[in-house]
């Protein structure tokens, strides 16, 4: 697919950005994101690039694809480490190198960045295709296993405050 061109996202993309998270979550693990909180999700991560960013595919100039990239500073290695993470490829254009060409994109500006030891992502145990697709990337599944705990919104929103005030004291 010569013609699928690959950029970082900007404030623009949102809307579509949006769109293709609420699609994946729906998809993958059967969610329905609260589509304000999904929207200034995405919206925070273009206005602040410390968080991450957008990469987009784009065919004839209307977007086809996209991940997010977040890193995750490692001491035992003394780099980055950069989570994809929110990857969605509108059905119509699966299986046709749109992955490939956003992942090449990242690893290239990790190869530029010079302190990005690694990429990784998690995938749902179900996603057989994706985990098919990533190995042939030259991924591999590790021996870590993944735990959670959300925390409720208020609690969330004064975590937020409180490093906000030690950042700034």
């Amino acid at each position: 697919m010569q013609d699928i061109s690959i950029r970082l996202a900007e404030e623009r993309d949102a809307e579509t950005l949006i769109r293709f998270n609420t699609a994946m979550a729906r998809e993958t693990e059967h969610r329905a994101l609260a589509s304000d909180v999904v929207s200034a999700g995405v919206r925070a991560l273009l206005k602040h690039p410390e968080y991450g960013f957008y990469v987009v595919a784009e065919k004839n100039g209307e977007m086809v694809g996209s991940l997010m990239v977040t890193p995750e500073w490692s001491d035992w290695r003394d780099g980055f480490f950069w989570w994809i993470q929110s990857v969605y490829v509108r059905p119509e254009f699966r299986r046709r190198g749109i992955y490939r060409r956003l992942y090449a994109y990242v690893k290239a500006r990790a190869a530029e960045e010079g302190n990005i030891c690694g990429c990784r992502l998690y995938v749902e145990r179900e996603n057989t295709v994706a985990q098919r697709t990533y190995e042939a990337l030259g991924m591999r599944e590790t021996c870590y296993k993944m735990y959670e705990e959300s925390l409720p919104p208020e609690v969330a929103r004064r975590l937020t405050s409180v490093s906000k005030d030690i950042e700034g004291a």
